[in-house]
C-alpha cells in the first residue's frame, strides 16, 4: 500500500467512525425524547380523565362534584392529609367516590397524589 492509499484509507475509516458516532447520538437523543421521564403533564392527563368530572379541572369541584359535596382538593383539610392516606382514598374510594385500584397503577395513584399537592394554594 502506498502512502497515498494509506492516507485515503485512514480518511475513509475516520469518516465512517464520525458517521457512526453521529448516527448513534441521533438514536440516543430520539429515544430520550420518545420516552420522557414522568412529568406533570402525565399527572394532569390522568387527573383530567379520572378525577376532574367530580373534582373539577382545578380541584375545586365541578357542578356535579359540588352537588355530591366532594371536598375542594386545594383546601387545607385535604392538603394536610398524609400522602399515604390520599393514596388509600384514591385506591379504595371513600363515601361516594369509587375505587380506582383496578384502573390505576400504583405509580399513577402516587402521581395523582403529587398532582393534588401541586394544587395547594391555587385558589
Amino acid at each position: 500500500m502506498t502512502q497515498d492509499q494509506t492516507e485515503r484509507h485512514v480518511m475513509f475509516v475516520s469518516l465512517m467512525l464520525i458517521v457512526l458516532f453521529a448516527g448513534l447520538m441521533f438514536f440516543v437523543l430520539s429515544t430520550a425524547q420518545a420516552n420522557p421521564a414522568p412529568d406533570g403533564a402525565a399527572d394532569s392527563a390522568t387527573f383530567r380523565t379520572k378525577c376532574a368530572m367530580c373534582h373539577g379541572p382545578d380541584g375545586s369541584g365541578s357542578e356535579v362534584g359540588k352537588s355530591l359535596h366532594v371536598p375542594d382538593l386545594r383546601s387545607p383539610v385535604v392538603q394536610k392529609l398524609p400522602d399515604a392516606q390520599l393514596a388509600q382514598i384514591i385506591s379504595d374510594g371513600k363515601g361516594g367516590m369509587p375505587s380506582f385500584k383496578s384502573s390505576l397503577s400504583e405509580d399513577q395513584v402516587h402521581s395523582l397524589v403529587a398532582h393534588i399537592r401541586s394544587l395547594r394554594g391555587k385558589k
